[in-house]
């Protein structure tokens, strides 16, 4: 059986590209019903938020764009 340590060493071990993959990877596997424990400080920040997109305030961007961009930038990065 592989440990956490193991594998968490062994990624410390991968350039910052590999790392981002392998978090962008391991996202994928989580359920997307999953209960994922937030922190009490992101409560007011995530309701304020919601209000302002319900309200019309807030300008909102398609996941996969945001993704795109971020991965793209990273490419980007790299290739300099």
């Amino acid at each position: 059986m592989v440990s956490f340590s193991a594998v968490l060493n062994d990624a410390r071990q991968l350039s910052e590209r590999e790392r981002l993959e392998l978090i962008d990877a391991l996202w994928d596997t989580v359920p997307s019903d999953a209960d994922l424990p937030l922190h009490d400080d992101w409560g007011p920040e995530l309701q304020r938020r919601v209000d302002a997109i319900k309200s019309g305030m807030a300008e909102t961007v398609p996941w996969n764009e945001i993704r795109a961009a971020a991965l793209a930038q990273i490419a980007n990065e790299s290739a300099d």
